[in-house]
């Protein structure tokens, strides 16, 4: 019964059924208090006009509507579809929790900034594919007025996938799906290849595809400052810190063939501000977990997966952080201006890096290999052993390359199935999910972002159905395996 519950999906959005923030069935009017302890005060003290008897203006709100967790991206996305889909104008009050508000350990800076449409399953294509049109259109979705327009410098050169020949089948089966969604690749064989890129060594290739349109990279530090400036503008709220615990309510049930679950609904969010031993509760309707590497923890301070092994109370967020090295060198006789971003079989990818034969790329290690997530610490011997190799063997010119620096950022890991969690948890009722994506997050944040206020605000995803992402997958076992990861 609860299994067939669960793959029914979705109900009516909690925003969409009008309701407002509320702790034990009254709604809190918070503005009216606020002025009545105003007059109090005024009526005790001496002089004229109300002044604030200290600063509180570094302080998170003492309630919203909604209160994102994760300032990245994601979480700004959801915050900007929010905005834009609400049936009013400054109807639903939002508030974005950040703790590192310089984003130097953010995975969004620290990426390549790659998009494609080169995925397996249908649904990653399809939020890559509206991606890149917001991406591409960024002014017609983020302009604000009297600022200067974005620039998010788009190179749009493609991704060339290259296959051996016990890849070639799965890569003919991907790129079959991926013109059904009405992506522009095309394969290409080795002899192709070689004409067409003459810089590439073709041993060990059965076959290639290659992005025709709409793939290539951009800067992700302009998205992230476009994104954040926008909302802002629509009245989004901003506070630099750390939730640090969640207070909420719950409700036992028992299923009509006698399963006991347990309901929560999240009542209060305490944050911890900056450079503060104190926190703030912050009373609210919904919680969105976009914090990426560490959403799995906030899971945690929810109450999720803290129950038996193998019942839904006890399935945890399977989302943890991993880390990934980014190297830059320089290669006089590299690859030129037409360079696609190439992913080998072997793992390793690299791409141009401006117009002065510079590169970025890396290679994911194997599940043997991962190293320690607690520092972003850059491990050289890395790419002297697992990565250059395979560069110099597919690129004869990056035999003399030259290491010029190199950085290390997080990917928000789903070990389930490496793709993305999206929507509301099925026991901690307004708890929704955009997190997971495996480091495909970035490209896709636009559309994910969407997909989640979709669900919010309506109770079901309304331009793409992201129903295989939704968190029940991880108790019933049925994985949306994703298999084109970099």
């Amino acid at each position: 019964m609860l299994r067939r519950a669960l793959r029914l999906g979705l109900g009516p959005g909690l925003l969409g059924r009008g309701l407002g923030t509320h702790r034990e069935g009254s709604t809190l009017d918070w503005h009216g208090k606020v002025s009545e302890i105003k007059k109090k005060i005024q009526s005790v003290l001496p002089g004229g006009a109300w002044s604030p008897l200290c600063d509180t203006s570094h302080l998170p709100p003492e309630h919203s509507d909604v209160v994102i967790v994760g300032g990245g991206v994601l979480g700004l996305s959801v915050a900007y579809w929010l905005k834009r889909l609400e049936k009013r104008q400054g109807a639903i009050r939002v508030l974005v929790v950040e703790r590192d508000h310089t984003y130097s350990q953010a995975s969004t800076v620290l990426s390549v900034g790659g998009i494609r449409q080169q995925f397996s399953l249908p649904e990653n294509i399809q939020l890559s594919l509206f991606s890149v049109e917001f991406l591409r259109n960024i002014n017609e979705y983020l302009a604000v007025v009297d600022d200067p327009p974005l620039d998010l410098q788009f190179n749009p050169s493609g991704y060339l996938f290259l296959a051996s020949e016990e890849g070639a089948t799965i890569m003919e089966n991907n790129v079959k799906v991926q013109r059904q969604e009405g992506a522009k690749v095309c394969l290409m064989s080795p002899e192709q290849l070689q004409k067409k890129f003459p810089w590439i060594n073709t041993e060990g290739v059965a076959l290639a595809s290659y992005g025709l349109e709409n793939e290539g990279w951009f800067d992700p530090w302009c998205l992230l400052q476009g994104l954040r400036r926008k909302v802002q503008s629509m009245g989004v709220l901003f506070c630099h810190g750390e939730v640090t615990r969640f207070v909420s309510s719950s409700n036992h049930m028992e299923t009509a063939i006698g399963e006991k679950v347990t309901l929560k609904r999240i009542h209060e969010v305490h944050v911890k501000v900056d450079h503060s031993q104190e926190y703030q509760p912050v009373e609210c309707a919904i919680v969105v977990n976009a914090a990426g590497a560490w959403s799995g923890r906030i899971a945690e301070l929810a109450g999720i997966g803290k129950g038996l092994p193998g019942t839904l109370q006890g399935t945890k967020l399977p989302v943890e952080p991993r880390k990934r090295y980014v190297y830059l060198w320089h290669c006089p006789q590299g690859p030129g201006l037409e360079a696609p971003l190439v992913a080998d079989p072997s793992g390793a990818y690299f791409r141009r890096e401006g117009l002065g034969n510079n590169y970025l790329g890396g290679c994911s290690p194997t599940e043997e290999e991962e190293p320690d997530p607690g520092n972003l610490e850059v491990d050289h011997d890395f790419f002297q052993e697992k990565v250059w190799p395979y560069l110099a063997q597919r690129v004869p010119a990056f035999e003399t390359l030259k290491v010029r620096r190199a950085w290390a950022g997080y990917y928000d890991y789903n070990t389930f199935d490496q793709n993305g969690v999206v929507g509301p948890h099925p026991l901690v009722v307004n708890m929704y999910f955009a997190t997971g994506f495996s480091g495909h997050g970035l490209q896709q944040a636009p559309a994910v972002g969407r997909a989640v206020a979709e669900v919010m605000l309506e109770g079901h995803f309304q331009t793409i159905n992201l129903s295989p992402f939704l968190f029940n997958r991880f108790y019933l076992g049925e994985k949306a395996q994703e298999h084109c990861i970099i």
